[in-house]
């Protein structure tokens, strides 16, 4: 009869890691950057079981790794590796390795998947084409861009309706501000109502009736950078490019992509100069999660779907006569853990569960708190709470338009 002792992660994490290596086999990652697979091995401690339980995250932050352990999570799946490069030390001055040391201390395990997840088929390359070639329930909007007047109308440039006196900078000290010669009182006055940050919002949206028919549009579907050689996954790759039947409206693709990650108050979208929004209709969309300048770098496509590019990429990607739609970074990640990861890990990792407590039997275990955790058959999946990310949007409230604080034509 074997003996399970503290070398030991707890049969449950074995349970977790084989679960996500068949639905996303690390052999898909792009190894030339990406570090995946089991980051943090806890070692189990009988006397003190977490749950059965899974926490899913994009980022692994001292606010998720504290959720973790507020709900005696057993293992955090965290999207994006909290470490990438090789550690020559582990202490408890950096933020992310004082995470780790807090998990391991507590017997939490962290799995980060990464570049599998986006390469899967049916992963998160997939999941963002079906976003983008869904169908509204209701009637697709039809959305107007402001003329340039309409947006001036506010603002003059008449001395004449400008104020006699400075306005009162809130960002400055009122004495600073009187003492400051006219010339360098030329910032805006922000006498306005702004919103707090905004963040995209997944709570209880798997329980409600989407209002977005994923991959309903007519199209074809093809990767821009095949992983091949894993077997069972032969479609898998980097990226995605859509080419639909019928050319489709920006702003229906806009509309979209917006109910598909979960309804964010804005987000960036680049047109050449000389066109509008609703003039722009789109045939092909090259579409990347989080960074998407290296993959869809040499893609001829009219849309660039993905989460985040640099000013020069956007800029040529426009010169050529594209559009860009980018969500920051993680926004174009996190809604997956809620639509379909936490489903489909939930589902995987019950048989995986039942496999790992049989074999264990079978193998023999000692010790009364090895038993006890064989015992409890539960499954439990969630996502983070408190996962976002590091962007939100801020609105302006009120429809006041700042003037220069002074009369000072510079």
């Amino acid at each position: 009869m074997s003996t399970y002792t503290t070398d030991k992660a707890s049969p449950f994490t074995r349970a977790v890691v084989s679960s996500m290596r068949k639905l996303y086999p690390e052999a898909l990652a792009d190894k030339s950057f990406d570090n995946t697979g089991l980051l943090l091995e806890a070692p189990f401690d009988p006397i003190r079981r977490q749950m059965n339980s899974v926490l899913l995250t994009v980022d692994l932050t001292k606010a998720v790794a504290d959720e973790a352990i507020e709900n005696n999570h057993c293992v955090v799946v965290a999207y994006h590796p909290i470490i990438f490069k090789g550690l020559k030390s582990l202490t408890l001055a950096d933020s992310q390795q004082q995470s780790l040391l807090r998990l391991a201390l507590e017997g939490i395990s962290v799995y980060c998947p990464h570049t599998a997840v986006d390469a899967a088929p049916g992963g998160l390359g997939d999941w963002l084409a079906d976003i983008l070639t869904g169908t509204l329930t209701k009637p697709e909007p039809a959305t107007k861009t402001a003329k340039q007047s309409e947006v001036a109308s506010d603002v003059t440039d008449s001395s004449d309706d400008l104020p006699s006196k400075p306005l009162e900078d809130p960002f400055m000290e009122k004495d600073l501000q009187e003492n400051t010669p006219k010339h360098e009182l030329q910032r805006m006055s922000l006498a306005r109502s702004y919103s707090r940050p905004t963040y995209p919002s997944h709570k209880g949206k798997e329980k409600e009736q989407p209002d977005l028919t994923p991959s309903s549009a007519s199209h074809t579907r093809t990767v821009i950078h095949p992983v091949t050689g894993v077997e069972g996954f032969s479609d898998a790759g980097m990226g995605r490019l859509v080419t639909f039947t019928h050319p489709q409206p920006l702003t229906h693709l806009i509309e979209r992509i917006a109910r598909g990650v979960g309804n964010p108050k804005g987000f960036p979208v680049a047109i050449p100069q000389t066109r509008q929004v609703e003039d722009i209709h789109i045939t092909t969309a090259a579409i990347c999660a989080g960074s998407g300048g290296a993959v869809l770098k040499a893609v001829d496509a009219d849309l660039l779907f993905t989460g985040e590019l640099s000013h020069h990429e956007a800029l040529a990607a426009t010169e050529r006569g594209a559009s860009v739609v980018t969500l920051f970074h993680s926004n174009t990640e996190r809604g997956f853990l809620h639509s379909v990861m936490k489903e489909k890990l939930a589902g995987v990792l019950r048989e995986e569960w039942q496999r790992v407590r049989t074999e264990a039997r079978d193998e023999g275990v000692d010790g009364e708190g090895w038993e006890e955790a064989l015992e409890d058959e539960g499954v439990l999946v969630e996502v983070s709470e408190r996962d976002r990310d590091p962007f939100g949007i801020v609105i302006l409230q009120s429809e006041q338009v700042g003037r220069p604080i002074t009369g000072a034509k510079g």
